[in-house]
């Protein structure tokens, strides 16, 4: 490989601030809102796209927002912005699921405009268009960012800096240490999301409801389909019959979601192995090869499922879903163990109860492993090792391949982000490091903000 060595330059300071988060998906909207809370810090969001809300804007429904058990486990922040949208008619009630413990539709146009009123209700300075490109850390502690942008490259100075990139930019970036994916590096393969409108819905749940042994589900019983929203995850058999007849499914399931609109049906099918969202080189080919299967996968649908004949392609996600990729080395790291045992920590910041998910990185299929009832998540997960100043709140927490499998759906990175934000809050409020704040108070926060902790 050849190199260019750059020329030393001077860049420029375009702002200092209390905290900074990196990235506004579910976890960086709650991250911010929660630092900004009583307006004392000053708070900024950058963001890469042109628009908030990161997956909640691709189509994605909300899992687990219940627990195994039926009761709600997240709480706060995230069913506050929940709430909103509701009072738009812009989100569903909380259904519970067997196999996702509860489904959540949104309306993921409604989801952008939302987040921009909460950034702005909360003073929080957003800038879009906006890419880290280097941390800037001086002896073990983090002093902020370096961007880039079409204004060329400029440095935000930050007491704290919240990672919630997804991906885990910052953190790399700064020098902490980090996994992809199994002990072999096999991550979960991504999905772009699309939407079918004309969808016939009644034929669809009539035929999973009536003909329980050609329709066939995994887990979910058959009357869970008779009322209100829901997602298919099965139909196998009809996979297996579109196969013989030369169609190339990339999965062994057929997992549909139904939007707010009676006629609406989001597909979750596409599947390109092999693709690292932190490798541009590798996230275009997936991008590519998702849009490609996408027609095949349409027309399966309207060969082989009820409901979807006279259906369309009505849009397409912004960006493919990341189910994993980078994942730091925390203070401490949550695993499976921990979740199926329930294990009890006296940090706890936030609970789910999402159970272990993964999609194989290899082959077309996924594993579930449940647990029993909601388990805690630790503050130490958001601390990375050996860099002081930063947190690190959703999938890219300090989690084990497995225990990720659980935590990355964007209920819990919702808490996470909360919990983060209150954490850089009561941090600069008392004037320590975030890695020896008063955990007790940042507890006492987030239950005055409505949230559950067990």
């Amino acid at each position: 490989m050849n190199f260019i060595k750059e020329p030393e330059r001077e860049i420029p300071v375009i702002n200092e601030v209390d905290v900074l988060v990196v990235g506004g998906g579910p976890a960086g909207l709650m991250a911010a809102q929660a630092a900004a809370k009583g307006g004392r810090l000053k708070v900024m969001l950058l963001e890469q796209r042109g628009y908030l809300g990161g997956n909640l804007t691709i189509g994605l429904p909300i899992l687990a927002f219940l627990g195994p058990k039926g009761n709600q486990v997240v709480k706060g922040a995230a069913q506050k912005f929940i709430d909103r949208l509701k009072a738009k008619n812009a989100a569903s009630e909380h259904k519970r699921c067997k196999l996702h413990m509860s489904l959540t539709i949104i309306d993921s146009e409604e989801a952008k405009t939302t987040a921009w009123e909460m950034m702005d209700e909360a003073n929080v300075k957003v800038m879009c268009y906006t890419f880290v490109s280097d941390a800037i850390v001086e002896n073990g502690q983090i002093k902020g960012v370096i961007i880039e942008s079409k204004r060329g490259r400029e440095a935000i100075l930050a007491k704290t800096v919240i990672d919630a990139s997804g991906d885990g930019d910052v953190a790399a970036r700064a020098g902490v240490e980090y996994h992809k994916g199994d002990d072999k590096g096999g991550m979960q393969p991504p999905t772009l999301m699309y939407c079918m409108r004309g969808v016939c819905v009644e034929k669809l749940r009539d035929a999973i409801c009536n003909e329980p042994e050609k329709y066939d589900m995994d887990t979910m019983p058959h009357e869970q389909f008779r009322n209100g929203n829901f997602i298919t995850v099965g139909l196998r058999g009809r996979i297996k019959e579109a196969q013989k007849a030369g169609l190339d499914i990339p999965v062994a399931r057929t997992i549909l979601i139904t939007g707010l609109k009676e006629d609406e049906i989001w597909v979750n099918m596409t599947r390109v192995n092999g693709v690292d969202s932190t490798d541009p080189d590798s996230y275009t080919h997936g991008e590519h090869e998702a849009r490609k299967q996408m027609y095949v996968i349409t027309d399966y649908l309207k060969r082989f499922i009820p409901g979807f004949e006279n259906a369309w392609i009505e849009k397409v996600a912004p960006f493919m879903g990341i189910r994993e990729s980078r994942v730091i080395e925390g203070r401490y790291v949550l695993t499976a163990q921990d979740i199926l045992q329930r294990t009890q920590f006296p940090d706890v910041i936030t609970v789910a109860g999402y159970p272990v998910d993964i999609h194989h990185s290899n082959g077309n299929d996924c594993t579930m492993i449940f647990c029993d009832d909601a388990y805690g998540i630790p503050y130490r997960t958001l601390l990375p090792k050996n860099i002081e100043g930063l947190l690190v709140a959703g999938r890219c927490s300090s989690m084990n391949h497995e225990a990720m499998a659980a935590t990355r759906v964007m209920s819990t990175c919702m808490a996470l982000g909360e919990a983060a934000g209150c954490a850089a809050r009561i941090a600069a409020e008392d004037k320590v490091k975030v890695s020896e704040v008063n955990v007790k108070k940042v507890q006492e926060a987030l239950l005055e903000n409505g949230a559950f902790l067990g």
